[in-house]
């Protein structure tokens, strides 16, 4: 596997996890030990790697889950660093004070600072490390400078011993983030062909012409996607509602999980649970439906031939 000898890691599937539940969210109330316990239990089954997002409580939990379990997972742990600069291009929402700039760049120096603590603590669960997540690319809330993102890379891999990233959009790896791509230890790529408004069936094709548009640019550069997935449901801003169903998403799991095992691609699809906390108060939300398990961790049809209906229901 290229990835065994790069990376160090074993060949194994992949999946982002973030387990709010109803009445949870971050920076709100927290899963329990016991409801990430019984995520876990059903994860484990099927997937060895784990994506985290930020590292908070919610993180904290997961990892002292699988350290005390002993489970046999490896998690990529990602810091979350919020804006540094406005974005008025974002079109829900991308400008603060400069006094809210000035304290979000104290915000990320801690985040990145406890991301070094949790990667020293738990160095036999976390096997790489992130920098960000959708910071650079052109439409996000939370813009911060190639140059800050730089900064954070080296200030990670001067304290700590996993491989370093920067989670992102496929598109910004092309240009903006050429300088970056000397920083880190591998590219990490997103790639969303439903929110690019392609049809299921040119998906898979779509997904492989990001991901090949980034690894050819870069051919000395391990490249890992670290988001890919297919929502259930659209209110219609954004996602054609026709084009999003239970049927479609087991479409396109089969088909990139069959190509990424034929072409050694270490892909983390986007995600394990839905997440009714996401995007707008809309029921048909798409951002609230990206899981391969309902919110009540029973399993959505792409899932079905693999586990049983009766998993938990609480």
């Amino acid at each position: 596997m290229k990835y065994t000898e790069e990376l160090q890691i074993e060949p194994g599937k992949a999946i982002c996890y973030s387990g709010f539940r109803e009445g949870q969210m971050p920076g709100g109330k927290v899963p329990t030990y016991e409801q990430i316990k019984e995520d876990l239990l059903i994860l484990q089954k099927h997937w060895k790697y784990l994506r985290l997002y930020d590292c908070d409580a919610h993180a904290e939990i997961v990892l002292n889950v699988i350290q005390k379990e002993n489970f046999d997972f490896k998690v990529m742990l990602g810091a979350y660093i919020v804006a540094e600069a406005n974005n008025y291009g974002c079109p829900w929402g991308g400008t603060y004070s400069e006094k809210q700039l000035a304290k979000n760049k104290s915000v990320n120096i801690a985040q990145i600072q406890k991301l070094i603590h949790f990667a020293n603590k738990y160095p036999d669960v976390i096997f790489s490390l992130s920098a960000g997540n959708e910071a650079c690319v052109d439409w996000t809330d939370h813009y911060v400078p190639v140059e800050s993102v730089i900064t954070y890379v080296r200030m990670i891999k001067k304290e700590a011993k996993q491989p370093v990233t920067f989670c992102e959009n496929y598109l910004p790896w092309l240009d903006k983030l050429k300088d970056l791509v000397d920083e880190v230890d591998f590219i990490s790529i997103h790639t969303y062909p439903v929110w690019e408004y392609k049809h299921i069936h040119e998906a898979l094709e779509y997904t492989k012409q990001n991901y090949y548009a980034v690894a050819d640019t870069y051919p000395n550069k391990p490249v890992v996607i670290t988001e890919a997935g297919w929502t259930t449901f659209s209110n219609g801003k954004g996602i054609c509602p026709s084009n999003v169903s239970e049927e479609h998403q087991q479409m396109y799991y089969n088909d990139l999980v069959a190509w990424c095992e034929e072409d050694d691609i270490l892909t983390f699809v986007f995600e394990a649970f839905d997440e009714p906390w996401k995007g707008s108060g809309e029921v048909l939300e798409p951002e609230k439906h990206w899981g391969l398990f309902k919110v009540d961790r029973t399993p959505k049809l792409v899932m079905k031939a693999y586990f049983s209906d009766q998993l938990i229901k609480k």
